[in-house]
Formats: C-alpha cells, sequence, structure tokens
C-alpha cells in the first residue's frame, strides 16, 4: 500500500482534475455516454449546497432500490431458491447498512437474498457507495483548496468518474483473478 500510494494518488488527482490517463481510451466513451444519457453537464461547477443535495438524492435512490428489492424478491427473478421477501426491518437495516458503506449483515446472504437483491442490490450497492464516499472526499479537497471559490466540482461527474476509472477496472481486474482461480460462475441453484 505504501509503494502504490504515490502512482495511486497521481492516478486520482488526473481522474478527478479531468486530465487523460492510460484508461481514457476506454473510460472516455463511456464516461461520456454516461453525461449524454443522464443529460449532465460536465463543466457546470455546484455551490456545496448543491453538490450535497445532489448526493444526498443519490444516496436516498439507492436506499429505496435496495429496500425495494430486498422486499419484492419473492416475486422477481433470478431467484432459483424462492427466498420469499426479506423482512421490512431486516429490509431496512441492510438498505441503510449498504448505503452507508458500513455493509453490516444480520443475515446469511445465500439463505435470505435472492442473486438478483445480491447482484443488482448489494454489489451495486458496494460500488455506489464507494464511490459516494470519494466524491465526498474530492470535495473536502477541493472546499480546502478553494476557499475564495464558491464551487467545489460536479457530484454527478465526481460519481461517474469514480465508478468508470476506480472501480469497474478494480473490479474487471479482481474478476478476472477469482475466474483464474476456478470460481464458480453460475445463475443455477445450489
Amino acid at each position: 500500500l505504501i509503494a502504490a500510494a504515490v502512482p495511486l494518488g497521481l492516478y486520482l488527482a488526473k481522474v478527478y482534475s479531468g486530465e487523460p490517463v492510460f484508461l481514457s481510451r476506454f473510460a472516455g466513451p463511456l464516461e461520456r455516454w454516461i453525461y449524454r444519457c443522464c443529460r449532465i453537464d460536465a463543466e457546470q461547477e455546484m455551490t456545496w449546497k448543491v453538490y450535497a443535495t445532489g448526493l444526498l438524492f443519490f444516496n436516498l435512490t439507492g436506499f429505496l432500490a435496495v429496500y425495494l428489492l430486498q422486499r419484492g424478491q419473492g416475486v422477481l427473478p433470478l431467484n432459483p431458491q424462492g427466498w420469499p421477501a426479506v423482512p421490512t426491518d431486516l429490509a431496512f437495516n441492510t438498505a441503510v447498512s449498504f448505503v452507508t458503506n458500513t455493509n453490516w449483515q444480520a443475515y446469511g446472504g445465500e439463505v435470505t437474498m435472492s442473486f438478483l437483491t445480491q447482484m443488482a442490490g448489494l454489489a451495486v450497492q458496494n460500488f455506489t457507495s464507494a464511490a459516494s464516499g470519494m466524491a465526498v472526499l474530492m470535495a473536502l479537497i477541493r472546499g480546502l483548496k478553494r476557499t475564495l471559490s464558491p464551487t467545489i466540482g460536479n457530484v454527478w461527474v465526481d460519481l461517474t468518474r469514480t465508478v468508470v476509472y476506480v472501480l469497474l477496472p478494480l473490479a474487471l481486474i479482481m474478476a478476472l483473478f477469482l475466474v483464474s482461480q476456478g470460481v464458480v460462475q453460475t445463475l443455477d441453484g445450489p
């Protein structure tokens, strides 16, 4: 970690400032496509209040998605074991836990959550909550650096760049490693 700190820090600085990096050839088109689809103006800076509101909206949406997936998993696809809906209190606890990136689990994943809930809810939230935390860090750094500026960046740009340039490449590398080690990849029941 100590050896990676400087190159990783330089990489992140370039990513968040919009400078080209070695992944730009592949990730750049994806980033621009996301901006077009979501109608994001990457050049528009935000005040801290607008940034915080966007971040809260983003995390509330993630909370609702995870909660509703758990509550509806009994009638949703990719549930070969036929697990019923997660109880209300457990679904709320789990959704809050994953949105806040604490990932505290009061359940047995393979005996409580369907494949869809685990993939589209919990795994996605692992990405988005980490991206949210990194966006907050970038806003803090910009806030400290830009003491005379009323803006701290664009929350949607920071979230997108975190996912596209940092989290997806790491996930791809780890997935290839796991596949090379023979980890089972199937949607069949046990």
